[in-house]
């Protein structure tokens, strides 16, 4: 068990609130760390205004040392970070291994999107009044960044806010899931010990009570929130003048056209069905299914859950253990219990084995159960038939979410109908759309949220146009 103090300012600083943090598996205590009061966020706030010019006038050569000495620091400790990781959010070793990764990568894509900040030169000459003048763009840092992360991707999420600010000049204050906040707060132990300046990214556990003056706090030019689509759009109407980017998960869909290699597809599928115990907002959670490839497609996918190990998230072999807490558990199976009772009929799972909750296939759905019109964030699956394609892509944008979708199919004509015609941030064709690369737009329309994450495009965010006539 180790503890973690917090680091505001360059200074170690405990309160009086310690945080302790369990293992949502066996409820072994992992780690204890402390929760920031008013106090401490205060000081935070003025460290970072304190350095707020320093980060802007950083020279891109700068911002990339720092940012590679952070990836470098990451990968070189991958094996301490990534049990750390297992073990706080329950998430099976190798799906931590591959969140660290990923970090790693996140920093290095923003040590190089710091030399690409935008500019535009313009030629005014468009009409009279613009005759002999032109403009020049430039994009500068909008200022203190205030970053709120979901207890899912512990560090990448954390590090898809972090990364982005300090490539666009903006100190940043952020708030981590008081369930993982561990990992977060050892990023925050790397990046004090880079060149940046100190108070230019400050991590801090703290009660919702006091997360909330992140939302509120003008002082912050810009709110970056990943987590529930209720609590995000409220964070929206509270935020006053300051810009707001939300991801906000969905309950995300695959089509498998009748041209559509089912087999080729299974392995991807069940590993976007039911990765993290389908923790993620990017889980694929409805199936849309050709009906010749119907039953076999529900059959090979009952048998490939039945398959997945289960146990504890600190075993190399684990594909599935514990979800966040007993609470969230208990909220699926009911949701899957209400589904059977209307009506839904229940192919694999629909139960709990020390304290691990089942791969979960449910067909003769209909979109008024939560299983479907919700984001379940669980490990179930919805699997539905279909006859012509633009049934399919009906019944996928029959929800309030739009995130992403995963398409199978071999016909461009679907590919292009696809992407033309489903409502959300992004269509993943051949794959499921539990597929993210950290440097793409990544984010979504409807519930699912407002503006785009992936390092350039969180960048956007963060910065704003000034324009030189001369």
């Amino acid at each position: 068990m180790r503890q973690f103090s917090l680091l505001i300012n360059g200074k170690d600083t405990t309160t009086a609130n310690v945080l302790e943090v369990r293992n949502p598996f066996d409820d072994t205590l992992v780690g204890t760390t402390y929760l920031a009061g008013t106090a401490e966020l205060e000081t935070a706030i003025a460290a970072a205004q304190a350095c707020q010019r320093a980060m802007a006038e950083l020279p891109s050569y700068v911002k990339e040392t720092a940012l590679r000495h952070i990836a470098q620091q990451l990968e070189d400790r991958t094996p301490e970070l990534a049990l750390l990781l297992a073990c706080e959010s329950g998430k099976p070793l190798k799906y931590a291994l591959a969140e660290l990764a990923r970090s790693v990568q996140t920093f290095r894509i923003a040590a190089e999107e710091c030399k690409r900040l935008p500019s535009e030169l313009l030629q005014l000459d468009w009409t009279v009044a613009g005759q002999g003048k032109e403009a020049l763009v430039k994009y500068f840092p909008v200022g203190l960044v205030a970053g709120i992360a979901p207890f899912n991707f512990p560090l990448n999420l954390v590090a898809h806010k972090v990364a982005p600010a300090i490539a666009a000049g903006c100190p940043i204050v952020l708030k981590p899931a008081s369930a993982t906040p561990l990992s977060a707060v050892m990023l925050a132990g790397i990046v004090d010990a880079s060149i940046l300046p100190k108070g230019a990214v400050t991590i801090l556990p703290m009660t919702r009570e006091t997360g909330n003056l992140l939302v509120t706090d003008e002082r912050f030019k810009l709110l970056s929130f990943t987590g529930s689509p209720d609590v995000g759009w409220a964070m929206k109407a509270k935020a006053g003048k300051k810009k707001v980017v939300l991801e906000l998960g969905g309950n995300a869909g695959v089509i498998i056209a009748q041209s559509a290699d089912v087999d080729k597809a299974l392995a991807r599928c069940l590993m976007g069905a039911f990765s993290y115990s389908g923790q993620v907002c990017i889980h694929a959670q409805r199936f849309f299914v050709h009906r010749s490839h119907f039953n076999a497609f529900c059959e090979k996918m009952c048998a490939g859950a039945a398959g997945l190990k289960w146990g504890s998230p600190s075993e190399e072999a684990t594909d599935i253990s514990a979800m966040i807490d007993a609470a969230n558990t208990q909220r699926v199976a009911q949701w899957v219990q209400d589904a059977v009772d209307a009506g839904a009929t229940l192919m694999a799972g629909g139960y709990s084995k020390d304290g691990i909750y089942a791969p979960t296939i449910l067909s003769n759905v209909t979109t008024a159960m939560q299983v479907c019109s919700e984001e379940v964030f669980g490990p179930v699956i919805t699997v539905q038939p279909f006859d012509h394609f633009d049934e399919a892509i009906a019944m996928l944008n029959d929800s309030r979410f739009g995130l992403q979708a995963g398409v199978y199919t071999d016909s461009i004509a679907e590919m292009d109908k696809a992407f033309n015609h489903i409502a959300c941030g992004g269509v993943i064709i051949n794959d499921v759309p539990t597929f993210r690369a950290d440097h793409m737009p990544y984010g979504g329309v409807k519930d699912s949220g407002l503006g785009r994450e992936g390092v350039k495009y969180a960048m956007l965010d963060m910065l704003e146009p000034r324009v030189l006539v001369k």
